[in-house]
């Protein structure tokens, strides 16, 4: 049906014609961006935990790394370092460009503005603390019962890049895991008119999906913490403070792994 009139310099009247997506249509899309991003992420995870579990030793016995070294040569390293963070935020502009092709703005859709600085700001200090001392917490459990791999969470020699590139490592994963797997992940599956439950548990078991190369223990934290964010983007409709918090959390666990001394993490 004609969406609407606009008349041109000649005088002519010309109809602009739109097609509503389709469901199929929309159902391929999420999945293409999820395969070029967090699902593919959680398949390559399930692998990579699935070969921990083989190993000698087990689970309990093996390491999971992150933020390595790409290069023994310190300028490439930082090359191929800030190249990985550029190029892991492309499908974060896809998803943002794809929303943005329907009436709207997808910045504003999302909650990714400045409109709130002060109030995203304090929300997300706030879910950082709810999240990260029970995360903590759990963590350190499922290290004991052997549930997790040993976690390395900044591998990078120690080099005057090292601690930026490790705060720029924190704000990529920041926002592509919650413009993909809350933002946009849970606007395509309600506009596709899933039920608000099963959004929520797909959101939470993909987040906890890609986190499995960590171990079990991960995967339910991650998990637990995909339930709390999505409800809070459900009520708010601001994925702002998530990556306020996200930020938080992972700026913490990189950087201070980086500069703490050693022995205060063996408890990973």
């Amino acid at each position: 049906m004609p969406s609407g009139t606009a008349i041109g310099h000649s005088g002519a009247v010309t109809v602009e014609l739109t097609r509503p997506v389709s469901h199929r249509v929309l159902g391929t899309e999420t999945l293409l961006v999820l395969g070029l991003s967090l699902g593919q992420s959680a398949v390559y995870a399930m692998v990579s935990l699935t070969a921990k579990l083989t190993a000698e030793g087990g689970l309990s016995r093996q390491t999971a790394a992150l933020n390595t070294s790409a290069s023994p040569r310190p300028y490439l390293d930082l090359t191929y370092q800030v190249l990985g963070i550029a190029f892991a935020l492309v499908p974060v502009l896809l998803a943002v460009h794809l929303l943005n092709r329907e009436p709207g703005d997808a910045g504003r859709t999302l909650g990714l503005d400045a409109r709130q600085p002060g109030l995203d700001l304090a929300r997300g200090a706030g879910l950082a603390a709810l999240i990260g001392l029970p995360g903590l917490a759990l963590f350190w459990a499922a290290a004991q019962l052997g549930l997790n791999a040993t976690l390395v969470p900044a591998a990078l020699p120690e080099l005057w890049w090292t601690v930026p590139v490790l705060i720029l490592a924190a704000v990529q994963n920041a926002v592509l895991e919650e413009v993909i797997v809350v933002g946009y992940l849970t606007t395509r599956l309600r506009q596709l008119q899933w039920r608000l439950g099963a959004v929520i548990a797909t959101s939470a078991l993909i987040r906890g999906s890609y986190h499995l190369y960590q171990g079990f223990g991960a995967f339910v934290g991650n998990a637990v913490m995909g339930v709390i964010f999505s409800l809070f983007f459900l009520r708010t409709r601001r994925v702002m403070p998530l990556v306020v918090a996200h930020t938080l959390l992972d700026v913490v666990a990189f950087v201070g792994y980086s500069l703490l001394p050693r022995e205060w993490f063996d408890w990973l």
